[in-house]
């Protein structure tokens, strides 16, 4: 039933135009009732990114499964490949999906509400695993924002190539960028950097209050 109601709306979407169709008309051409449609989805916006509920769930089940050995960037990183893995598992509806969303504003202003979603999952994992780190919620949500410009980037090139080309390398790549970028870390609080090191050089044999004197003098005391 869902995957007919998608396929009525495309249909219809490409005959008469997205604002001319209505829900009566795609539940005519599926052979169903208005209640069957609402039931799968809240409006006709939802038919357009049926499956985008589903790649959320399944990226943030995958970030709660992760254990504290997890490289957090690389983890996000790989949650974000979940996104493409769905788009690329049908790429004549993704494109399809991707020409209309350019040509319709309203379908643009919600497509960056569910990017948002992701985004957000994406953060809130880094958060907590940065918690407690200096600068910690700022560095999960650069890294989220980062995470999802490099994939987004790489998607829709492929996209707009109407689904030529290896998509898997060219979000690899793009989230290549990223992990060299931050894998490194978050930057750790006062208390866990390291203590300042000074090496002082004496001759064997030097009185012990002439190497406490180079010792001050090399520290900057009087």
């Amino acid at each position: 039933m869902r995957e007919a109601l998608v396929a009525a709306a495309f249909q219809l979407f490409l005959e008469r135009g997205y604002e001319q169709t209505t829900v009566d008309d795609i539940v005519a051409l599926a052979g169903v009732g208005r209640r069957s449609f609402f039931r799968y989805f809240p409006s006709k916006e939802d038919v357009v990114f049926p499956d985008h509920e589903r790649c959320l769930a399944d990226m943030t089940a995958f970030l709660s499964t992760g254990g504290e050995d997890d490289e957090p960037v690389e983890r996000v990183c790989d949650a974000a490949r979940l996104v493409l893995r769905m788009y690329a598992e049908n790429p004549a509806f993704s494109v399809q999906r991707y020409r209309l969303t350019r040509k319709v504003p309203g379908l643009r202003a919600y497509e960056l509400s569910v990017v948002w979603r992701y985004e957000r999952a994406l953060a809130e994992y880094l958060r907590g695993r940065f918690a407690g780190r200096r600068d910690g919620t700022l560095r999960a949500d650069v890294i989220a924002a980062a995470v999802v410009a490099a994939h987004n980037n790489a998607l829709r090139s492929w996209l707009r190539s109407d689904g030529k080309g290896d998509a898997t390398a060219a979000v690899d790549h793009a989230l290549g960028l990223v992990q060299a970028t931050f894998a490194g870390g978050p930057t750790p609080p006062v208390d866990e950097r390291p203590e300042d090191v000074v090496v002082v050089v004496s001759r064997r044999g030097a009185p012990l209050w002439r190497v406490v004197q180079e010792i001050e003098t090399t520290l900057g005391r009087d």
